[in-house]
């Protein structure tokens, strides 16, 4: 019978297989987040429309559900995906709608004092939110980034439904051919700790960064 440690290897190779469709998915949540949360900012009214359509629809609906849908159901409309695009569009969409309020907050969130300064200065809309709401709205926004980040790196936990053979996908198959299920789920645990624990380092790191100046007045 197999010690507990013989078992990481095999399940390493899924987290791999994690790592990749957290990273792509997180792209698309960036993508996504950005886009809505400002487009829900906008004076004009159909782009209001169209990014609060979006964030309600993928946020009022379940995660597994979109999952499927874009496996199962779109190939019936003519739009075949792979089971990791469909993963990866899947969470990064969902993401995307939660992370577009954390967006939306985090501009809302910058002094009005400071649309002022760049009102005085005699800057374009575009270059406000390029030097000065941006950079500190991004600041505010990181800390529930990282908690969105984390938890879609659990959710890509689902995509095991549709075949990807991820960390908990590994992990099943390993209990089916050895039984050995406290040792294998508790090594789980722990690579998806580790995981969430790096993502926290990370974030954080780039806190410091990016609000390096920012209590001296400095916008970077």
């Amino acid at each position: 019978m197999p010690r507990p440690l013989d078992l990481l290897p095999f399940l390493l190779s899924g987290a791999v297989v994690t790592v990749e469709l957290t990273a792509g998915a997180a792209g698309v949540a960036c993508v996504a987040a950005f886009l809505a949360g400002l487009g829900r900012l906008s004076r004009r009214r159909p782009v209001r429309w169209l990014a609060g359509t979006y964030v309600e629809a993928f946020r009022g609906t379940s995660a597994l559900v979109q999952l499927f849908w874009a496996y199962f159901a779109l190939p019936l409309v003519g739009v075949s995906l792979d089971a990791m695009t469909a993963g990866v569009l899947a969470l990064g969409l969902n993401t995307g709608a939660y992370g577009a309020e954390v967006v939306r907050g985090a501009v809302r969130a910058v002094p009005q004092g400071q649309h002022e300064a760049a009102l005085a200065l005699n800057l374009t809309n575009a270059q406000k939110m390029r030097y000065v709401i941006l950079p500190q709205a991004l600041v505010a926004a990181l800390p529930p980034a990282g908690n969105l980040l984390i938890e879609m790196l659990k959710n890509t936990s689902l995509v095991s439904l549709i075949t990807i053979s991820e960390l908990t996908f590994r992990g099943q198959t390993l209990r089916a051919e050895t039984l050995r299920t406290v040792e294998i789920f508790g090594l789980l645990l722990v690579v998806y700790f580790l995981l969430a624990l790096l993502i926290t380092s990370g974030v954080r790191a780039l806190e410091r960064r990016l609000s390096f100046g920012m209590d001296r007045g400095g916008g970077r």
